[in-house]
């Protein structure tokens, strides 16, 4: 089976998240055997493509090392940069459909004028779900490697836009990049709540002199999901917006154009373009967006 191999959510190589893509895999191929790959690429998410059997123009399932995923952003607009990279989705094309596990995803397409590549790919998903809060705020501080000192008066909250994460606010870049998950004694925190444990994404709004554009700055660890650090995490980008939005950290007007620089503690900088839409106090569409580069292609043997 061939593969492509991207970074996603950069225009630079060897930096972003990366990517395997299978373009075009057996129709037959069982999910235990995509599973088993994917633990051998060893990215944070590997996707196989299928053609489509609803309303979508091509059928995606996306493995983790450890789990399948019902969606993700990064495998997203990655295997839209090598589907057009391919010739799959013609170029000129504004909008290409992906089934994915919660349903349908639409992807808006931006080409370089007036004959160039797929220049940026802005991901639609679902509405956010409000869920569950973390009421110990101090074992979920020690259980990262923090002082309860170093998270911010704004609530330790789930957020889901597809996919469910738990969403910490920090104080500061320092106290982010500080952070070192103990996986026992997270799992004891997220059993006290009486529900299983979700994937952790630590953010700060802290904007030093030396910062750029960023909105946020960001880590996501999910050593639960065969994930020890996500360099770019799209599907929590969308509930990230939300919660800013909802909780009041940035206005309806700056919701529509946010930035999170993500993946920088591991060496893999990440800029993954945000844009919620609301009205009414309620929120109407989520997007994310990004660029991706093509590092390398292969051929499985095995």
């Amino acid at each position: 089976m061939r593969y492509l191999h991207l970074d996603v959510f950069t225009q630079t190589a060897f930096e972003g998240n990366q990517l395997a893509v299978f373009p075009a895999p057996p129709q037959d191929i069982p999910a235990d055997r995509m599973q088993r790959i994917a633990a051998e690429m060893a990215f944070s998410e590997t996707t196989f493509v299928f053609p489509a059997d609803g309303g979508g123009d091509v059928r995606m399932r996306i493995f983790t090392p450890g789990s399948e995923l019902p969606m993700a952003g990064h495998p997203t607009i990655g295997t839209t940069f090598a589907l057009a990279a391919e010739g799959a989705i013609e170029r000129g094309r504004t909008e290409v459909v992906f089934e994915l596990g919660v349903g349908p995803i639409p992807v808006s397409l931006e080409w370089n004028a007036p004959d160039g590549g797929l220049s940026f790919a802005w991901m639609t998903q679902p509405l956010p779900s409000f869920g569950r809060e973390i009421e110990d705020r101090g074992a979920l501080a020690a259980a990262a490697g923090l002082r309860q000192s170093d998270l911010i008066d704004y609530p330790i909250e789930e957020v889901s836009c597809g996919v469910p994460f738990l969403f910490v606010p920090i104080a500061s870049r320092e106290a982010v990049d500080r952070v070192d998950v103990n996986r026992k004694a997270l799992a004891r925190v997220f059993a006290g709540t009486g529900r299983d444990s979700l994937p952790v994404f630590f953010f700060t709004m802290d904007r030093p002199a030396a910062a750029g554009g960023e909105t946020v700055y960001s880590r996501m660890l999910a050593p639960d999901f065969g994930i020890a650090e996500d360099p770019a995490t799209g599907g929590a980008s969308g509930p990230l917006g939300c919660y800013l939005l909802y909780h009041g950290l940035v206005t309806g007007d700056e919701a529509r154009d946010m930035l999170s620089l993500q993946g920088v503690a591991m060496g893999r900088p990440s800029r993954i373009h945000i844009s919620i839409h609301s009205h009414d106090d309620t929120i109407t569409r989520v997007r994310v967006g990004g660029q991706a580069v093509m590092v390398a292609e292969g051929t499985l043997l095995a």
